[in-house]
This record gives structure tokens, sequence and C-alpha cells, in this order.
């Protein structure tokens, strides 16, 4: 098992490239030991590197050669195999055919008692399976509140926002916030600077959505200082001060933050495929309209 604990902690999910290298730098030992449940497992964290990086056709490659190996393997590798062919599937945008892998290596995982696999399972399942989103990230979050793995109790944090946007999503608001308060506590806890004002931007949102305006605003206006002190721009921020500002009627404020917020918004990949929300930012930013000659 030492071997197999070794392979997580050689993970760095930010930088798939170098984790890959990484894990090619054991393929040789791995194919002198002769231990093939090692071996494949090795290669299935492979191609999960591979296909982080959208190298997909390689990733499908790497996992025809685990697939020859699965009959003399352990079935845990069996677990590590499917679940890595549902992430091929599922990054490439194949969600529908994704689904069924997912689903057996959740169900597998779980037999297993592979508790941190389930997780990972489940929380795939909730992007493939958009419908049922809240359902399985709700049946990961119970796993990871009741494993004896400490691993997978680390789940919890990620868990309780994916919880939360699912309910934003569903206009569910008291418990996005029930979500965000939770996330919120177990940021402090990591004491991670930069998950806690992802938190606390969150929990300020569905305040301003649930009409608690100047509680959010003032919020908002507090990470804005925040980010500022340390000479960041988080174009998020300005939209929702510019978006409160607006529901309190001071709208030549708000004119400036929209157009800030577009700014920095209009550069973030995330946000250009939501042109809708973009276009909002540039209208009510005013940008690109002479400004009157009276000073600010």
């Amino acid at each position: 098992m030492g071997m197999v604990a070794e392979l997580d902690s050689l993970w760095d999910y930010e930088h798939p490239g170098p984790t890959e290298k990484k894990f090619r730098e054991l393929l040789p030992a791995a194919l002198d030991s002769l231990d093939i449940s090692y071996l494949a497992e090795l290669l299935t964290q492979i191609a999960r590197a591979e296909a982080m990086q959208k190298k997909f056709q390689e990733a499908q490659k790497t996992l025809d050669r685990v697939e020859k190996a699965l009959a003399k393997a352990d079935q845990r590798v069996s677990v590590r195999y499917v679940l890595e062919r549902g992430r091929v599937l599922s990054l490439s945008g194949k969600l529908r055919e994704a689904q069924p892998r997912l689903r057996e290596a959740f169900n597998l995982a779980l037999m297993l008692k592979m508790d941190l696999h389930a997780i990972d399972a489940a929380r795939m399942m909730a992007v493939a399976e958009p419908g049922k989103a809240l359902e399985w990230n709700t049946k990961a979050l119970d796993l990871a509140e009741k494993s004896a793995d400490a691993r997978a109790n680390k789940a919890n944090g990620t868990l309780y926002s994916s919880i939360g946007w699912n309910h934003f999503d569903r206009r569910e608001y008291q418990e996005a916030l029930f979500m965000f308060q939770k996330y919120l506590k177990s940021c402090e806890q990591l004491g991670d600077p930069i998950k806690i004002r992802t938190a606390k931007w969150a929990l300020a949102k569905v305040l301003r959505v649930i009409e608690h305006t100047e509680e959010a605003l003032e919020m908002q206006r507090k990470l804005f200082e925040e980010y500022q002190a340390e000479g960041k721009r988080n174009g998020y921020v300005y939209e929702e001060i510019a978006e409160c500002l607006l529901v309190l009627g001071q709208d030549h404020e708000a004119q400036e933050w929209f157009a800030a917020a577009y700014a920095e918004l209009s550069k973030d990949p995330r946000i250009t495929r939501d042109q809708k929300r973009l276009s909002r930012l540039h209208e009510l930013g005013q940008v690109g309209k002479p400004k009157p000659a009276s000073g600010q």
C-alpha cells in the first residue's frame, strides 16, 4: 500500500505537466518491480495528468495499456482505471459518455471503501449530470464527512462551495447562505487567505441577492481594500460593489465600478463565455461613451 499512497502525494493538481514528469520518472522502476498492480496504478495517474493537459488521445492510449493488465491487477486498479476513463471523457466534453464510467467507478469505490475515489467520482458526476449536481455533490459530502480517511475529510471545504452554488443556481438562497458559511469556516480553519476571500465574496453575493444590500456592500468594500492593499485588482469584487450601489440608487458611483469591472472581467477567460454578463457591465459602465466635461 505504501507505494500507492506515495502516488497520491506526488500530485500537484495545479501543475499536471510537471506531475506527469514525476510519474514518468517512476516508470522504469515500476516495470522492473514486476508488480503489475503498482505499474497499472502508476499508468492511471499518468493518464490523469495527460487528460488534465488536454492530451486526450495520449491519455486513452495510456489507459489501453492499463486495460490489458486489469485481469492480473488488484480490484483497486479497476476503480482507478474506470475513474480515469470517465475523467478523459468528461474533460473532453463527452459528458453523456462519461456518466456510465463515473457511476461504475463510484459504486466500485464505495464497495471497496475507497472513499477518496468515490468522492472524486461523485464530484465528476455532478459536472457530467448537471441536472443532478446537487444530489451527487451531497453524496460526496456525506462520504467526506463520515470517512475514516483523513484525506477524504479534507474534501469538505470545496464541496460546501460546490453545493452552495448548486443551491444558488436553484434559487435556494437560504441553503446557499448556510453552505457558504460552512465553506468560510473551513477556509478559516485552513488559514488560506485567498480561499477565505473567495468564501466571503460568495456569502456577500448571496446577501445581495436576498436584499441584505448594505451588509453585502460593506463586505465587498472590505474585500476591495484587502486586494487594494496587496496591489491586486479583482473584477468580481468590482462587479458586486457596482450591483449593490445600483440597488441603493447610487447610479453615478455604480457606473464607475461597472466600468472597472468590465475592464478586468473582459480579460477573464471564465467570463468571456458569458456574453450577457459582459454586455451588462459594458452597458451599465457606459464604457466608451464620452464623459461629461465637468470633473468627477
